[in-house]
């Protein structure tokens, strides 16, 4: 009897399940070739996939969170999939060069998404994307909130200027990564200071910087290099989106599951130079921690003890070792101004040799990771051309043999031939 409720309770869980998987689905709409003809009626927000892609196969069940969740709050934007192998003429006419892409189509605008691949990420894009290219606070109260609901923010205050020209194009090419807001003087908070009216704003890390055209250069630049919060948990994905901003990262490579004091005292000292002098470093330098040293690895083409800190030019790949052992935030601070001033020297870089080297390193990775993960595997892809090719040679080398002696019998047979015609 107990074995029976249990195999009816399973049978109702399962059901459950399947019943979600059918509903989530049919908020997320497959999409063919009248989509281009009508898609400008709606915003849609779009997963372009291949049906043998196995990370588009991963993304499936997340995509159909989106839909449900996209219909449940009410949102303008209709969630779509289109298999880009099927329909190859839409997907190249929006740019699609891999799979699974993610778009955001808004009237002509089409929007990449590069973010991290979870549902709270991409309807975030989408909410962000669909709205308004730049948003009005009207209030302090709605100034407030807007603090207290994004991390990263930028605002211009004044009215219109060649700088707010300046300020909407760089919106629009940004908008897919952070909020852009308008407010008057009297909304913004107490404690900011302007020198002079109009002015941009980012607003990040409890704290606000100002942008100055004469230090910070074009404003599309900087906004892109201060979109980030100060100190972040790092990952590949960040690392590879940090290279745009031309900023060097610091980083605590640590173990997250090590308590031990070397480990959080590493932390602690790269949290504390992030705070306490961003004001000197902040249009240089990105903060952070990333647990484990596989990646790192990978971009040294080298093993990093860990615990350890290492400075890194995502840009160029060049990075920067220690060159003394950093007890405190001191320390620190003096190996960031070694960097600075040319006295550490950079390592790795992107020059030909280094190209070549990372060549011969990522194949004897993936040499070796194959054989890790399946042996059996390994000899078969390694070990059968490896046979064909001795079994090619062998064959070439005893053609050549016999063709050769072959030749030469036919050359002494027909000596003998002419030393006869003479007797």
């Amino acid at each position: 009897m107990a074995a029976w409720k249990s195999w009816t309770a399973l049978r109702l869980c399962a059901t459950v399940v399947v019943l979600d998987m059918v509903v989530c689905k049919g908020f997320v709409e497959d999409l063919d070739e009248s989509f281009k003809e009508n898609r400008n009626d709606d915003i849609w927000l779009v997963d372009f996939y291949a049906p043998w892609c196995g990370h588009c196969k991963k993304l499936e069940p997340i995509w159909n969170e989106v839909g449900l969740e996209m219909k449940s709050i009410g949102s303008p934007v209709k969630v779509g999939k289109m298999d880009a192998t099927s329909y190859s003429s839409i997907a190249s006419e929006f740019g699609v060069r891999g799979y699974p892409t993610i778009k955001l189509l808004k009237g002509d605008l089409a929007y990449n998404y590069r973010g991290p691949r979870t549902k709270d990420d991409i309807i975030e894009f989408a909410h962000r994307v669909s709205g308004a290219l730049i948003r009005p606070l009207p209030s302090q109260q709605m100034f407030e909130h807007m603090q207290k609901r994004h991390r990263v923010f930028f605002v211009y205050v004044g009215g219109e200027s060649p700088l707010k020209e300046k300020y909407i194009d760089a919106a629009s090419e940004l908008i897919v990564y952070t909020y852009f807001f308008s407010a008057s003087e009297e909304v913004v908070p107490e404690y900011v200071t302007l020198k002079e009216m109009p002015a941009v704003l980012v607003f990040k890390d409890e704290t606000y910087f100002v942008y100055d055209e004469y230090e910070d250069g074009d404003l599309s630049s900087w906004i892109n290099r201060e979109r980030f919060q100060n100190y972040l948990a790092m990952d590949g994905f960040l690392l590879y989106e940090l290279g745009d901003t031309g900023k060097l990262v610091a980083l605590a490579v640590i173990d997250e599951k090590n308590t031990s004091v070397e480990h959080t005292r590493l932390k602690s000292i790269i949290q504390e130079v992030a705070r306490d002098y961003r004001d000197l470093f902040h249009r240089d330098f990105q903060f952070g921690h990333m647990d484990g040293n596989d990646y790192i690895n990978t971009l040294l083409m080298d093993e990093l003890t860990v615990p350890t800190v290492v400075v890194l030019n995502t840009s160029n790949q060049q990075y920067f070792l220690l060159d003394r052992q950093i007890k405190n935030v001191e320390d620190m601070v003096q190996f960031i101004n070694n960097i600075l001033d040319g006295t550490v020297e950079a390592q790795g870089g992107d020059s030909i040799l280094q190209r070549l080297k990372r060549i011969v390193f990522d194949a004897k990775s993936t040499i070796v990771s194959i054989f890790k993960s399946s042996p059996l595997m390994g000899c078969f892809l390694f070990g059968l051309p490896l046979g064909v090719i001795s079994i090619m040679c062998y064959g070439i080398y005893t053609a050549d043999t016999d063709g050769g002696y072959i030749e030469e019998r036919y050359e002494v047979s027909k000596k003998k031939k002419k030393k006869k015609k003479k007797k």
